[in-house]
């Protein structure tokens, strides 16, 4: 998504919990993009990095929420609670962090669309997988509770992303993963869906087709 952005002429800020990664990003897209080292589920750290953003780059026109983890695929009862609790924290905590200290100044601003990242495990379900079907399915309850709350002007959908061959699908189906479509070839077309939201979605349940 990220290239597909910059691309089409976005100034784009971004973070992640790795450092190393962050720093390939700042050697491959510098300035005026910004990427920060930030564990979304730590709300001190998300407040930290959204103060600087809103300061040096003003107020986001699309807010994406797609930081998540999945669990090791395996009955409910022999998920530990740890790791249980991780993947809360990240998949659903992270993205209300996220919204606690960037909609304020989006609010302000009077424009601007958030898109919270779903599954079609947000909407449905499968064996192994409690853990994340738990947290999807909790943003596509917060994202339509979000729409009821936003002024004229905003919007929030929850997004089906569709099946990507990407790391963590292979963490609960392997090789088959190479199936399905290149996390390249979905960006090509899914960004262009992205920047086409506004308003009129607001409280929509969307997929990328």
């Amino acid at each position: 998504m990220l290239q597909e952005f910059v691309s089409r002429g976005h100034t784009v800020a971004g973070c992640g919990r790795s450092e190393a990664a962050i720093e390939k990003l700042r050697l491959a897209f510098p300035g005026p993009h910004r990427f920060a080292a930030v564990d979304v589920s730590d709300d001190m750290q998300v407040g930290r990095w959204a103060r600087h953003v809103l300061t040096t780059m003003g107020p986001p026109d699309i807010l994406i929420n797609n930081a998540a983890l999945t669990n090791k695929p395996a009955p409910l009862w022999e998920i530990p609670a740890a790791e249980f609790a991780t993947l809360i924290n990240v998949n659903v905590m992270g993205t209300a962090n996220v919204v606690r200290h960037f909609v304020p100044a989006m609010i302000e601003h009077g424009r601007g669309v958030i898109i919270n990242f779903s599954s079609g495990w947000g909407r449905s379900t499968a064996p192994d997988v409690a853990p994340y079907c738990a947290s999807k399915w909790a943003i596509e309850g917060l994202t339509r509770s979000l729409a009821q709350e936003l002024p004229k002007g905003l919007a929030t959908v929850s997004l089906n992303p569709g099946i990507i061959d990407t790391e963590m699908l292979r963490r609960s189906f392997g090789e088959a993963a190479g199936d399905y479509e290149s996390p390249t070839a979905w960006a090509a077309r899914a960004v262009p869906f992205l920047l086409k939201l506004g308003p009129k979605h607001n409280g929509k349940a969307l997929t990328v087709d």
